[in-house]
């Protein structure tokens, strides 16, 4: 029942530079969808567990889920951001499983786990291999009844929530706005009102008593529900419940976790400015309060939320971003057990001030609560949330995430289905009601976001602040890991289900495009994705961002049909259009269901054959790339990731940047995007991937009444040759950037194409290096150091020479240790042998993430049509397990010895250069340093990085 808030941060305002959603919209006389119900089947023991199975015999995994009613509403008085802080605690150790077991158990197998903490709840979840269910339901008991929290788990897990907040809230340019302005102004009285992620203040002045008074006041069976999704058998099912989870006692001196206390009603409007000192374009909007999850308003308030503001095709996207008064709109109801709000805001174009974006926003309130919408905008607006909700449930895990999510916050496992129901019935005088009721005017909050001294006080509520629940001190002795000799041992595998894999159709088109299609389950959706060929790499160094510009801005209008037309039809239908171009090419994906897939088709045929970029369009969009790009200079790791692949390739075509640069960008006309279109999209040279829950040979028929007909003069493109270049000298780069939140470390090393008979050894060797929770650098970084909330490494696909790259988020003044960490990583896989036993679980861990993937339409797609365009057979992704498998300790070993050497490997640091720059200058003597706002990126003829030393820091006070 929520919408969630959109991620105000650097992903929510990636702005242009991301592809358009195309998803919903009107214009077309399209019927209202369905969506299958969820099937499942529950039961409570006797302690209160509530239990619930969904099963599927379709997929070879299981997911295990437990949803506590345990949310940051419930965070104590003075501790805010606790119920997260202990969700991460939770995850730790237990009296039979030593500190972060659980990432072995999980990743060592195939697995993948995770843990997540929102207002209403805390839930902890893993999806493995089905014969490991018994292991994972064991690891579930160990936390609810055998939690150990000492001083290991409690510091490192404390500094860890610390480098998140500063990570999510702090380094993002609109971190701040959204988890400390929006809640601290949406609520008065509800708990709700504090940040969910806390303070660092508070987290400091949190204990280890704390937090064993928090799970025994809030943990146990009684506020739980164990959804278990995916390929098992029921009897076994109930009989491991039984085993695992009946004897474990209710709690014993149990805190109500119902809070009773709902919102006053605001009968005058007030004002809030708030600032940060990273903004790079002024924000300006309102919020009101909004009702609980439950209300029966809700289904009408999403409806309208969604004509407001979901889609290209939305009213706020047409009002504002269309006319070019801002760069972006959004509109969210947010939704939770007690209360929510609902929240409208803009980011202003430069071209544009406050005064007009805010004027734009309140007169299209006033339109929607007082004239009824049409009902071509409803069935729209339903149709979008519909299909929403029917991508969302295309596997086993996201039904049962769907089933989660609508019980903690209405306590009905059965709501995620009537909450569509009623959607269906929501009628243009329900939205106008609403609309009349929620967005009064004598109630709103107006918002304002601009660059600036940070300074709470200036966006603190004047509502009085309320005093939270105080809980009883824990009793008893706190517990300790066994000694090994004495813990029990985990439950072993179990049978491994039979699971026929989809089969793959291929066809070739008599105009020479190649189709490959695959059932991948049996949710009526699917995707279908085209490829073309060029991609960033075919771009002109001084334009930059013709390809992308070319697929992001090809749903702008054809020779029939403008935006609105394309966005109109595809979002009536329940549709999702996104394009973008990659290193080695142009992906243009359209996800519907698939009652619709043949209409939807046909918008996308048109937009790939006879894209015509109106000059009006282009260059309003054209201005949103760049500031969009502007916003993701302003974030230490897009800042950083951009600077890398300048310098790893140099001039070679691979280093041009997707996206451009604001001044490439600036230099690139809608004739320059035609010219493009003309020259690389081609029948000839295109591919085509259907997945989802639709037959191979309907997917192949499809494609052929779609695209067959396709034809164009000339002869395929010629591939663009050597894209990657000669190999780059190792260098030590800083962009200094004294208001950022965060530095942001990465080092790289030269390596080799997707097509390299070494690239399973090297792809095995870095899963060691950088392989989610389980490999080394977030071992070292993370779980022993404290020093970020996350280290990984990758080998990204390509059809020329790749590199190989680790990176990581710290605080300002450990960048330097940060990044010797990794360096002695790096050195550390180069000249250790690998040993086989564990090379046995980075197999397992690759496979495994793998073929998760392959069970969405979106992810089959996505792995297929990287292997097309760096010239791979479709059918080797069925074949990576056993490419895997082929690889030896010794062929590993020999791949990571070559390439992960440290003293070929460029470093690059982005943040706050006066706090880390000596220290840097000792672990390597060749550092380059220049200030953020002297970046070139461009001219290669000279050192991509002009030298500069950064200011000195101020001697230090007493």
């Amino acid at each position: 029942m929520k919408t969630a808030i959109l991620a105000v941060g650097a992903a929510l305002f990636a702005l242009a530079t991301a592809t358009p959603a195309l998803a919903d919209g009107h214009g077309s006389d399209a019927p209202t969808l369905t969506a299958p119900e969820i099937e499942f089947t529950e039961w409570t023991l006797d302690n209160g567990l509530r239990v619930i199975a969904i099963q599927d015999d379709t997929t070879a995994t299981v997911t295990t889920s437990l949803w506590y009613e345990i949310g940051s509403k419930l965070d104590p008085e003075g501790r805010s951001g606790f119920a997260h802080l202990f969700e991460h605690i939770l995850s730790r150790k237990t009296l039979n499983m030593p500190y972060n077991m659980i990432y072995g158990l999980t990743a060592d197998v195939g697995g993948t786990r995770n843990a997540s903490n929102g207002t209403d709840r805390t839930n902890y979840y893993e999806q493995v291999p089905a014969e490991y269910l018994e292991a994972m339901l064991w690891t579930h008991r160990e936390r609810m009844a055998f939690p150990v929290v000492d001083d290991e788990v409690f510091d490192r897990e404390r500094n860890v929530v610390k480098e998140e907040l500063r990570q999510r809230v702090l380094a993002p340019p609109y971190g701040r706005f959204s988890r400390f302005v929006l809640p601290e102004n949406a609520y008065d009285v509800l708990p709700h009102r504090r940040p969910g992620i806390g303070s660092i203040e508070e987290l400091d002045s949190a204990t280890i008593d704390d937090a064993r008074a928090f799970h025994q006041a809030y943990y146990g069976p009684d506020t739980a529900t164990l959804i278990v999704a995916g390929n098992f058998e029921m009897g076994n099912l109930r009989g491991l419940v039984d085993q695992y989870f009946a004897d474990i006692p209710r709690r014993a001196n149990p805190v109500d976790v119902t809070i009773t206390t709902r919102e006053p009603e605001r009968t005058a409007p007030r004002s809030v400015k708030s600032y940060a000192p990273n903004v790079p374009l002024p924000l300006v909007g309102a919020l009101w309060k909004g009702p609980e999850a439950l209300h029966p308003d809700m289904p009408a308030l999403e409806v309208m939320d969604a004509i407001l503001g979901r889609g290209n095709n939305s009213r706020l996207h047409k009002a504002l971003v269309l006319s070019g008064k801002a760069v972006q709109s959004a509109q969210f109801v947010n939704a939770t057990e007690e209360g929510g709000y609902i929240a409208q805001f803009g980011v202003i174009n430069p071209t544009a001030n406050m005064e007009e974006v805010a004027a734009i926003l309140k007169a299209e309130r006033e339109k929607i609560r007082t004239q009824p919408v049409t009902e071509a905008e409803l069935t729209e607006a339903k149709n979008e949330l519909i299909a929403s909700s029917l991508r969302r449930r295309e596997t086993a895990r996201g039904r049962a995430f769907a089933l989660g999510e609508a019980l903690v916050s209405t306590g009905n496992p059965k709501a995620a289905d009537l909450r569509l129901e009623a959607i269906a019935n929501v009628t243009a005088q329900d939205v106008m009601r609403v609309a009349a009721k929620w967005l009064d005017p004598n109630k709103r909050t107006d918002l304002t976001y601009e660059r600036g001294e940070d300074d709470p006080s200036a966006y603190a509520n004047p509502a009085p602040f309320p005093t939270f629940r105080t809980l009883p001190p824990a009793t008893g002795e706190p517990l300790a890991v066994r000694p090994e000799g004495e813990r029990e041992p985990v439950p072993g595998p179990g049978a491994s289900p039979d699971v026929v894999a989809p089969t793959l159709g291929e066809a070739t088109l008599a105009n020479g495009i190649k189709v490959v299609a695959a059932q991948t389950g049996n949710v009526p959706i699917a995707t279908m994705t085209v490829l073309v060929p060029g991609g960033s790499k075919s771009d002109p160094r001084a334009k930059a961002g013709i390809a992308q510009l070319a697929a992001s801005l090809a749903n702008q209008g054809t020779g029939t049909m403008s935006a609105e037309d394309i966005a109109a039809r595809l979002e009536s239908l329940g549709a999702s259009f996104g394009a973008t171009a990659g290193s080695d090419g142009t992906f243009m994906s359209l996800t519907a269901p698939v009652a619709n897939m043949e209409a939807a088709g046909r918008v996308l045929a048109e937009i790939i054959r006879d894209a015509a970029y109106p000059e009006e369009a282009f260059q309003r969009e054209r201005k949103r790339a760049i500031d969009g790009l502007q916003v993701s200079m302003k974030e230490p790791g897009s800042l950083a990731s951009q600077v890398l692949r300048a310098t790893m390739y140099g001039d070679a075509p691979y280093g041009t940047l997707p996206n451009g640069t604001p001044e490439t960008l600036g230099t690139i006309t809608r004739e320059d995007l035609a010219a493009h279109r003309t020259q690389w999209w081609h029948p000839g040279a295109t591919q085509i991937i259907v997945s989802g829950g639709i037959a191979p040979d309907e997917s192949i028929a499809l494609a052929r009444s779609l695209f067959e007909g396709w034809t164009v003069a000339g002869d395929a493109p010629a591939p663009v040759a050597n894209p990657a270049g000669a190999a780059q000298p190792p260098r030590t780069l800083v962009v200094d950037m004294p208001d950022a939140g965060q530095a942001a470390v990465y080092v790289a090393a030269r390596a080799i194409s997707r097509k390299d008979d070494e690239y399973y050894p090297l792809i095995l060797a870095n899963s060691v290096l950088g392989g989610g929770s389980s490999g080394r650098l977030f071992e070292e970084v993370r779980t022993k150091r404290s020093l970020s909330y996350g280290a990984y490494s990758s080998l990204p696909s390509r059809a020329d020479d790749s590199y190989l790259f680790a990176s990581s988020q710290t605080k300002n003044d450990t960048a330097d240790e940060v990044a010797a960490v990794i360096l002695g990583e790096f050195e550390r896989l180069g000249k250790e042998p690998l040993d086989e036993t564990l090379l046995a679980k980075r197999r397992l861990y690759l496979s495994g993430s793998y073929a998760r993937a392959l069970e969405t339409s979106g992810g089959f797609n996505s792995i297929v049509a990287g292997l097309l365009q760096q010239g791979i057979d479709a059918d080797e992704a069925a074949q990576y397990a056993a490419k895997l498998s082929g690889v030896s300790a010794e062929a590993a070993s020999a791949a990571a010895a070559k390439y992960a050497d440290p003293e070929n490997t460029t470093l690059v640091i982005v943040g706050d250069a006066k706090q880390f720059i000596d220290d840097l200058k000792e672990l390597r003597s060749d550092v380059q340093v220049v200030k953020a706002e002297q970046l070139n990126l461009l001219d290669v003829d000279e050192p991509i990085l002009p030298s500069v030393e950064p200011t000195s820091p101020a001697p230090a006070e007493d």
